[in-house]
């Protein structure tokens, strides 16, 4: 092979020669690639919610009446639907091993509530999904979680009505009148259950598991707190306590919250492990988000996970919520009612997206304060600390203001003060939508966001 390896040489060196032009060759100048193009901002999501009995009457029983209205939301901007499956009953609205299915429901015709009796056997969230899918929509599903009966003069429903065994998952009330188990309250529409109830966290597990099966874009968790402020001071939450703090308490519930105490105590009226009781509640519910999403991911690792919650911060802890990141302190902003390890259990960081009830009334679009669309969304901010991104959006059919009807200019106004100022948009309820007839005012302000964006 010796004798051929110079030709070798002379070969490639002429080839190189030939493909680089000579020595004075001038390179071949590149085209002008001209102004540096605009860069390509990605759309924001904008989310609408679809109770289960304010819309029972319209979908129970006409997949066309869904397809109807999904098509609408659609062209009018919205990317993403949240079908509540799980009203305030507690039963639900797919197919799931643990709990009942719905086939009634209550739901406002003007004057009065009246039940609506369901008729049709097909699959109601599986019909969500595949017309919405169809469509062009991402379909999330939506879930009321520590609720287990609803009581209204249209009767009683749920499985705390239904299974006597199941009233020590309801939650206990510190009442003025002393502590008292939310059944015995004839008056007391909604029966939530004791968050810190290991076998209620069991059954819910269970239900998210099954509905995760589904092909869902998303499970969003809703009412994942504690009922109330008096709220709950059974026998199984004395115990989770003291074993929190590491000793008794010797005067319960008094040490924690006096009997009826409606708001947070002044400084120097405070009983002694108040700040303590708050963190423990928020602390029961971040660790059962944690074991929630687990519980999904298990399942269906695409799924995303998401909750919702109101974006009211400086009051939001008398349901035991802390929706916030982790990395913020509240207990610096709000010393009266967060110690320093209320920042512990914000859960933020453990969420795929978070929805925000920005909950305003129609004069308060515009703002930088809590109680207004558009300052709601700008506090967040800071307390979510970039861990998640989040929609918010307004009750359209809130009482402040909005019952009236006609609050076209407020829609349009909400989509801009809270789209630019959040990661998304988002709005309850389509059953307003519907009835005030808003969805050229959502369209308008959805459009006027886009055009923003060319």
């Amino acid at each position: 092979m010796k004798p051929f390896r110079p030709l070798l040489i002379i070969f490639a060196l002429s080839v190189s020669l030939l493909a680089c032009g000579g020595d004075d060759s001038a390179p071949t100048p590149s085209p002008d690639p001209g102004p540096d193009p605009k860069p390509v901002t990605a759309e924001k999501p904008r989310y609408m919610w679809i109770d289960a009995s304010a819309n029972f009457h319209e979908f129970a029983d006409s997949k066309d009446n869904i397809r109807r209205d999904l098509k609408l939301a659609y062209d009018a901007g919205i990317t993403d639907v949240v079908v509540d499956v799980r009203p305030t009953e507690g039963d639900v609205l797919f197919e799931c091993g643990v709990m009942d299915k719905i086939t009634r429901l209550p739901y406002w015709d003007g004057p009065s509530y009246v039940m609506h009796e369901r008729t049709a056997t097909w699959d109601y969230l599986q019909a969500f999904i595949d017309i919405g899918h169809d469509i062009g929509l991402k379909v999330h599903a939506g879930v009321n979680m520590m609720v287990g009966g609803y009581s209204s003069r249209l009767g009683q429903q749920g499985v705390v009505f239904r299974d006597a065994s199941k009233r020590d998952w309801v939650t206990v009330l510190n009442t003025s009148s002393g502590l008292v188990n939310e059944m015995d309250l004839t008056d007391h529409g909604t029966k939530f259950f004791n968050p810190a109830n290991d076998d209620v966290q069991r059954y819910l597990l269970s239900m998210l598991r099954d509905l995760a099966k589904y092909d869902l874009d998303g499970i969003v968790l809703d009412r994942c707190r504690y009922d109330e402020f008096l709220s709950d001071f059974s026998d199984v939450s004395r115990q989770k306590f003291e074993a929190y703090l590491g000793h008794a308490v010797s005067d319960w519930p008094a040490d924690v919250m006096k009997p009826g105490m409606a708001s947070t105590p002044i400084p120097t009226n405070v009983p002694t492990y108040f700040k303590d009781w708050l963190a423990f509640r928020a602390k029961v519910i971040h660790d059962f988000i944690l074991r929630a999403r687990d519980a999904v991911k298990g399942q269906n690792n695409k799924i995303q996970f998401a909750v919702y919650v109101g974006a009211w911060y400086s009051t939001y802890y008398d349901v035991g919520v802390n929706w916030a990141s982790s990395k913020y302190d509240p207990s610096v902003a709000y010393p009266r009612w967060a110690n320093a390890d209320y920042k512990k259990y914000g859960f933020a960081q453990n969420l795929d997206f978070l929805l925000l009830g920005a909950y305003a009334g129609t004069g308060s679009i515009y703002g930088t304060t809590e109680w207004t669309c558009q300052g709601f969304c700008q506090q967040a901010r800071p307390l979510l600390a970039g861990d998640v991104k989040f929609a918010a959006g307004p009750d359209v059919g809130n009482p402040t203001g909005w019952t009236r009807g006609g609050q076209y200019a407020a829609v349009t106004q909400t989509v801009d003060a809270c789209i630019n100022a959040a990661d998304g948009y988002f709005i309850f309820d389509m059953v307003h939508v519907r009835q005030y007839d808003y969805w050229d005012a959502l369209r308008l302000g959805i459009n006027n966001y886009l055009n923003t964006l060319k």
